[in-house]
Parts: structure tokens; C-alpha cells; sequence
């Protein structure tokens, strides 16, 4: 059982002073906060890309790169690299070019991304969205597999018996599928044998049992060795020695974030009532002490089949020595709580909860 952050690398106001830290400022705090993370034992850090005011990670592969140099033994992963309006040679690149700098550590969570703001901005059409992703991802598959590419799409120029470099240290280098939860993408995750993120960020987490089940049944169907495929999960949440200085320190920027989101997409207002629920054992927030929290991944594990489990924190801005101590205790106190109760799980063959 794989246990990690991943982060958004937000710059939203402050709720408490209104203050904006500065792109730069955030930046430096989220290496800090990787480095953390392989200090005391993290197995993987995700750091999502985006193209807007509030958000500073434009580009993962480099701030994963300035990690990189500093860590030891980490996984780094973007999450989500958003392929359909990016360039896979780029993108092959940048990624093999961190797996280089941290001596074969990074992967590539490859995904539509939730947001759209990179369509306009690179120049593509929001009606061929999911045509885009289909033949990029086509195309950074062909370029792991074969350093001289020849390949012929629709939205980008062919390419013909060419070298794509520098070649990565991880033959292959890793690539997931991130999702939201749609059956087509998961269901192409498992045709294609590639392993798979769910970002489970509300509703009930059992709920996502049979996707995972529908994804393994598509790998089997391709000849895929189903055993050797991870399943992921990402989910907001936050650690505290106490479950409820946890929520209240945690609630705050939640609401924040999730209420300007909601207002772009038409969602209902999110309050206090709302985060509760969400942070109770079946929802899918993972707020709280230790073992509240340590408890809640054991239940996904036992009852979703997941193999790596992401914290995404912070959820808007938080007070960086904060998020640090929520990593600290990650790392100290809920994954070996876990990965004992796993493998005790495991060795004795017990049934699903």
C-alpha cells in the first residue's frame, strides 16, 4: 500500500487576512513540502497542473524537478499532466528528463484535466476534447515504447522516423490514467494494461468498488496481467493530533476552495454541514486525527481495491507549518498504522469488510 500528497499548489486569498501569497513564495513552500514528505517515508507526491490566477504549477515536471534534486527516494508524479492541450513530445521530455535528475522516480498521471482554461490558451477546441486526448495519448505511448517515433493524427503534425530524448532511467516510464470517475476512461485505463487514478472527492468511496472491478475486468479482457496493476485514489483531507482541530483548521480554506468552484460549475453552497458529512467514516473527506484518518484508508483498501492512496492537501490556502505537520504525520503515524494492517490483512487472507 502505496501513501502520498498531492497538491493543486494553490494561491487563494487567505480566508483569515485576505492576503495572496505570491506564485514564487508557493512554489518554494511545495518543494519544502516534498522534501518533507520523503523524509519520513512517503512513497509519492502529485502535483496537479493548471492555468489560472489562483493556482501556481503551470508546469509540474519542473517544480518536481527542483525536489528531485533534493529527495532520495520519492516517487514524483503530476497529477494530472492535462494531455489533451499539451504536446506529448514535451511531455515525454520534461518527464524523462526528471526521471534522469531523481535516477528513475517520476511518473506521469496522464487525464483530461477538470479545468479548461488550457484550451483557449493553447489554442484548441473545446469540441474536440476527448478526440484530443484519445490521439495525444496515442502518441505518448507510442513515444515511450520506440525512441525513433513515426506517427500521423489529426491535430498535430506527423512525425516521421524521428528520436524523442532524453530517453528516461524507468523503461517504461510510468504513465496513468487519471479519472473522475467515468466508465469510458476507466475502461480504456484497463484495455490499454495502464494503471489508474480515481479522484474520489465526494459521494461515498465504496461506491467507486465497481469502476475498479469494470476497470480489472477490461485489463483481463486485453491480456493484461490484472495483479500487476495499481489502482489509485486521490481524496482532499488533512491531519491534526486531534480530529476535531483537524476539521476546524481544515474546513476554512475547503469552504473557500470549494465555493469558488462551485460557483463556476452551478454547484450548491458548501458549509459546515456539508464538510461534516463529508469527513464521517463512509464519506470522502480524510480529516482527522491519525487513527481516524489511518482507519479510512484501510477501509478503501479493504473495500475498493485501492493500492496508493493521495492526500490532496491543503484545499485553498493553509498556513504552510500546518500543511507540513499534516505530512509529518502522514508519513509517521498513518502509513505504518496502514501498511501493519494491511499486510496483517493480507497475510491472514480476511475477507472484505
Amino acid at each position: 500500500m502505496e501513501i502520498g500528497i498531492s497538491t493543486f499548489v494553490e494561491t487563494s486569498p487567505d480566508v483569515h487576512t485576505g492576503e495572496v501569497m505570491s506564485h514564487a513564495q508557493r512554489l518554494r513552500e511545495v518543494v519544502e513540502e516534498i522534501v518533507l514528505a520523503d523524509q519520513v517515508g512517503l512513497d509519492v507526491y502529485g502535483v496537479g497542473e493548471h492555468h489560472r490566477k489562483d493556482y501556481a504549477a503551470s508546469s509540474p515536471a519542473v517544480v518536481l524537478a527542483a525536489a528531485a534534486a533534493q529527495t532520495k527516494r520519492i516517487r514524483l508524479t503530476s497529477a494530472v499532466t492535462v494531455l489533451s492541450s499539451d504536446d506529448p513530445v514535451r511531455v515525454f521530455q520534461d518527464f524523462a528528463t526528471l526521471d534522469g535528475i531523481s535516477g528513475g522516480r517520476a511518473e506521469i498521471m496522464a487525464g483530461r484535466g477538470s479545468f479548461i482554461e488550457s484550451f483557449p490558451l493553447f489554442g484548441y477546441d473545446l469540441d474536440d476534447y476527448d478526440e484530443l486526448f484519445d490521439e495525444k495519448l496515442e502518441l505518448l505511448l507510442k513515444i515511450r515504447e520506440t525512441e525513433q517515433v513515426t506517427w500521423e493524427g489529426g491535430h498535430r503534425p506527423a512525425i516521421q522516423d524521428l528520436g524523442v530524448y532524453p530517453r528516461p532511467v524507468q523503461n517504461p516510464l510510468p504513465v496513468w490514467i487519471g479519472s473522475g470517475g467515468n466508465q469510458e476512461s476507466v475502461i480504456r485505463a484497463g484495455l490499454l494494461g495502464l494503471p489508474l487514478v480515481l479522484a474520489i472527492i465526494g459521494g461515498r468511496p465504496v461506491q467507486f468498488a465497481p469502476l475498479v472491478e469494470l476497470y480489472k475486468r477490461a485489463a483481463a479482457k486485453a491480456g493484461h496481467d490484472v495483479s500487476r496493476l495499481p489502482v489509485a485514489s486521490h481524496s482532499h483531507g488533512f491531519i491534526a493530533e486531534d480530529t476535531e482541530a483537524a476539521a476546524d483548521l481544515f474546513f476554512p480554506s475547503t469552504q473557500a476552495a470549494m465555493n469558488v468552484i462551485g460557483r463556476e460549475r452551478g454547484w450548491g453552497h458548501y458549509d459546515r454541514s456539508s464538510f461534516d458529512a463529508a469527513r464521517s467514516p463512509e464519506g470522502a473527506l480524510y480529516v482527522g486525527d491519525p487513527e481516524t484518518v489511518a482507519n479510512k484508508i484501510i477501509h478503501l483498501r479493504k473495500n475498493v481495491g485501492i493500492t496508493r492512496f493521495f492526500l490532496h492537501t491543503p484545499l485553498g490556502t493553509m498556513p504552510h507549518e500546518d500543511v507540513m505537520r499534516a505530512i509529518e504525520l502522514l508519513g509517521t503515524e498513518v502509513a505504518p498504522r496502514v501498511r501493519e494492517e494491511i499486510s496483517r490483512w493480507e497475510a491472514a487472507g480476511e475477507p472484505r469488510e
